[in-house]
């Protein structure tokens, strides 16, 4: 293990699902994606999407005051980081068998992910995040055209308690545009990075040539990370970061903040 690889952690896959049990209708698994489909992907994937991910800096901020990233190449690391041990492991897994339950209608499996998304949220301003982006996506599907089917889908999304969370919900709007799972975990993870890079270029701070270059780094890594995912089994997911979940408790008293996480 390298020495930028021991800032953030790894851990042992944590995780189990009770048996489920198919309560909305069935949906075929999407093969191929129109015209129409990729353009719903893209807009979900776009930093304009109304869910407030451009507020969030995911710790990034306090690893900039605490002097941990203070240059593009750091930012960078970092990041790529973040990508690799982080979301690859938890978020992207729960994107793609989340995906996969919208499709089967299996009610207690949406459930089950959801209810593992929040319990491995490891701060305050982390939990936050993800119950208010879950929520803000509910509210923009809600003004969308929805079939009978898909409005049941929606109507148990938003009675997730106490929240829907964002890699759930996120699977749901990426079903119901027709995208494959493997382009809908590249739309998430892409999503994410954009909004990572524009939180470094105001943190750190960095230029856009900078941040166009790391964001070249992360698009790279990205395909790699997805394919990861899409191996990983329902207890094979973890959340084992234990340097955001410091720095993240301590953003949350930081005497100047840009961002809420």
């Amino acid at each position: 293990m390298t020495p930028r690889r021991q800032r953030l952690g790894t851990g042992r896959p944590v995780g189990s699902r009770a048996p489920r049990t198919a309560a909305l209708p069935h949906r075929a698994a999407a093969t191929t994606v129109s015209a129409d489909s990729l353009l719903q992907l893209m807009w979900l994937a776009s930093p304009a999407l109304p869910v407030g991910g451009f507020s969030y800096s995911e710790v990034l901020e306090a690893a900039v005051d605490t002097e941990r990233v203070s240059s593009e190449s750091q930012a960078s690391r970092w990041l790529l980081d973040q990508l690799q041990l982080g979301l690859a492991r938890s978020d992207l897994p729960v994107v793609a068998q989340a995906h996969g339950a919208w499709l089967r209608g299996d009610a207690e499996a949406i459930r089950e992910l959801n209810a593992w998304t929040l319990s491995t949220r490891e701060s305050h301003e982390i939990r936050q995040q993800t119950e208010q982006m879950g929520r803000s996506l509910v509210e923009w599907m809600k003004n969308r055209p929805a079939d009978t089917t898909q409005a049941e889908a929606l109507a148990l999304l938003a009675g997730l308690r106490p929240a829907p969370t964002w890699p759930v919900a996120f699977a749901l709007a990426a079903a119901q545009c027709a995208a494959t799972v493997r382009e809908s975990l590249l739309a998430f993870a892409f999503g994410w990075a954009e909004n990572m890079v524009q939180a470094a270029l105001k943190s750190v701070p960095l230029g856009q040539s900078a941040g166009q270059r790391i964001l070249s780094t992360l698009a790279a890594a990205i395909p790699k990370c997805v394919d990861a995912a899409l191996q990983l089994g329902p207890t094979e997911r973890q959340v084992c970061t234990p340097m955001l979940a410091i720095l993240s408790a301590q953003h949350e008293t930081q005497y100047s903040r840009l961002f809420r996480s």
